[in-house]
């Protein structure tokens, strides 16, 4: 492993464990390209967090877009993801649509304006988590898009359910207007960390709408290609996230975390019995 890919690694080691133990399942010839990938995917989630304002965070990703359409390849030699990222999308012939539609999904993230519908969250999970798992799905050999846009979806969801108190303290909301209204919940009470029962109900409506996307996803796994089942492992952890989140002491703002060792064993569970991924 050269020095851009032993970086990635490393990034991804500490910044998106699960997905790091979920690499270890992969066949060692590829660890390198999805280790790139999810370095990559590092990269961009962390954007809001690092320019803290707009337009520095724009400005940010759109030197990651036009690192993706190769116009700035002098720079991206000097960037340890960037130069890894283009390897591996030269190896494996990785072309740019769903790399650039995960950076363009993720500028919703630069800016406090609300998730308006239940139909732009999946948009924003099958653009982000949804694009992860295919690119790691091509990497491994074969994808199903129908699949991957399952496994991201419902994978999305549970991340964004976990991640309220977060996401509340920097006043952005991913939970949907429009079921947030439809309970009758006011984002105000998200903001100020209230967990009312409207807000309860939101969330058990996003639960269940999570699920719904795991359970296609599990009903058509039996068609997936084998060597494609460890881009799919984080997946594995959605289901027993969303478990842990209705228990009747749960606060949703400090949602139940699930131990690592647990995860861990959650991921190696998974690895041995595939249809342990779509767990709901």
């Amino acid at each position: 492993m050269n020095a851009n890919f032993a970086h990635c690694a490393a990034l991804v080691r500490e910044a998106d464990r699960d997905r790091y133990l979920a690499t270890l399942f992969a066949p060692t010839r590829h660890r390198d390209a999805l280790f790139s990938l999810y370095a990559f995917n590092t990269e961009i989630v962390r954007v809001r967090a690092a320019a803290r304002e707009p337009m520095p965070g724009e400005i940010r990703l759109q030197w990651w877009r036009e690192i993706i359409e190769r116009e700035r390849d002098g720079e991206a030699a000097a960037h340890p993801v960037a130069a890894a990222l283009q390897e591996i999308r030269s190896r494996y012939g990785l072309k740019p649509d769903r790399f650039l539609g995960l950076i363009d999904a993720h500028v919703f993230d630069l800016y406090d304006e609300p998730m308006a519908t239940l139909e732009d969250l999946d948009r924003f999970g099958e653009k982000t988590e949804g694009a992860l798992f295919g690119l790691a799905a091509e990497i491994l050999g074969d994808e199903n898009d129908t699949l991957t846009r399952y496994a991201g979806i419902g994978y999305a969801i549970a991340g964004i359910v976990c991640c309220l108190g977060q996401h509340a303290a920097r006043r952005q909301l991913y939970i949907p207007l429009e079921v947030l209204e439809r309970h009758g919940g006011d984002r105000e009470d998200i903001f100020a960390r209230i967990a009312t029962e409207p807000i309860h109900a939101a969330l058990a409506e996003l639960r269940r709408h999570a699920r719904r996307y795991l359970a296609a996803g599990q009903a058509v796994l039996e068609r997936a290609d084998p060597r494609t089942l460890p881009a799919l492992l984080a997946a594995a952890l959605a289901g027993p996230q969303l478990r842990s989140m209705e228990r009747a002491d749960a606060d949703p703002f400090r949602p139940p975390a699930l131990a690592p060792w647990w995860r861990q064993w959650l991921l190696w569970r998974a690895a041995r019995q595939p249809r342990r991924i779509f767990a709901t």
